[in-house]
């Protein structure tokens, strides 16, 4: 399998070349284009309670759909997120990663979704009360609105409500104000997660909340 994200930082999409009997499992939807010889099978994202589990508390579809490439050469699919913005790619070997609801794009069928209680500093934050938590062997792609940065955290890191993508699990969140009373309010910042431990963090630079809350006045 090679898959090659183009179209970064703004309209980022994923290539991917499946060879003779492999397949790659994405979210509901994300296919834009795919090889007419490929196969695709909706299936259920887990058993029927974790896949609502995972619809309803983690923002993620009911089903995901499988491309399997049964034909005797290497056949292509390119996948999408339902946001402008980048798409990033993790190897995962054993370990975990946390997720905002919604970043899942796609995986390889080593890659097992799960849902977590998240708590409510992170649903102050603009995260949700739950995580998704992505563990296996294999390779995971998930992306956000906006551009993606990556931080090694070793102490204390403090990211804006609602632009924390993925963390590693040993992370602890914890929420405050990004000031004093005052300056925190009428500063426009409000609320602030702070990140504290050791791990690798990824944050989006713009965020949904931001643009909605920038467009609404306007439509009035």
């Amino acid at each position: 399998m090679q898959a090659t994200i183009e179209g970064a930082p703004c309209f980022a999409h994923i290539h991917v070349d499946l060879d003779p009997g492999e397949t790659v499992i994405a979210e509901s939807d994300a296919m834009s284009s795919m090889s007419a010889t490929l196969g695709m099978e909706a299936k259920l994202n887990g058993n029927l309670f974790s896949a609502l589990i995972k619809r309803f508390l983690g923002g993620e579809s009911l089903f995901v759909n499988h491309f399997i490439n049964r034909t005797g050469e290497a056949q292509r699919v390119t996948l999408v997120q339902a946001t402008p913005g980048n798409i990033v790619q993790a190897d995962l070997a054993g370990n975990s990663l946390c997720l905002q609801p919604g970043a899942y794009v796609a995986s390889t069928p080593g890659i097992h979704l799960g849902v977590r209680w998240a708590g409510f500093v992170s649903w102050f934050a603009g995260e949700g009360l739950f995580k998704q938590v992505v563990s296996g062997h294999g390779t995971l792609w998930y992306g956000a609105y906006g551009g993606l940065l990556e931080r090694e955290v070793d102490g204390e890191f403090i990211v804006d409500s609602s632009h924390l993508v993925a963390y590693e699990p040993q992370l602890k969140l914890k929420l405050q104000l990004a000031g004093g009373l005052f300056s925190s309010f009428f500063g426009g910042e409000g609320f602030v997660t702070r990140v504290v431990g050791k791990g690798r963090i990824m944050i989006q630079t713009r965020s949904l909340s931001g643009l909605a809350g920038w467009i609404n006045p306007k439509l009035h």
